[in-house]
């Protein structure tokens, strides 16, 4: 088993199911909506975070992780890449255990400083896609 794919399975079954979902908002046309559908129907709880901190699949919303006022296990981020690393940087702040970017976000320097952080990191890989490989 690969590093990458160790680490995907950590962040999968053992960092902890509370996910702070970056991007995430009503739209249902959006990839994060149906990503947030599969990371609940695997038993994750999901915490929308939008600048509109709309109610998405049952849960609150928070307009920045900053405002979350519980601890979050993983930051799941559906931003372009240019702003993925100001994400990366608000979840080690923010006491995360682990930061996952999403397909096609790609920012190697946040990865580095995430890591460097002690936290674990995936980049351009979907939980939705790696999920049912763990079966």
């Amino acid at each position: 088993m690969d590093a990458d794919t160790e680490t995907i399975r950590r962040i999968l079954t053992s960092t902890g199911d509370t996910w702070a979902v970056v991007g995430l908002s009503t739209n249902t046309s959006r990839a994060a909506y149906g990503v947030a559908d599969v990371l609940q129907r695997f038993g994750k709880r999901i915490v929308p975070v939008h600048p509109k901190a709309e109610t998405v699949h049952g849960e609150l919303g928070y307009a920045s992780l900053a405002d979350i006022p519980f601890e979050v296990d993983v930051v799941d981020v559906f931003v372009n890449s240019d702003l993925a690393g100001a994400v990366a940087d608000e979840a080690v702040a923010a006491g995360a255990k682990a930061v996952w970017f999403q397909l096609g976000v790609i920012d190697p320097e946040a990865y580095d400083r995430t890591r460097e952080a002690g936290l674990d990191m995936v980049m351009d890989r979907c939980p939705a896609i790696e999920i049912p490989r763990l079966g």
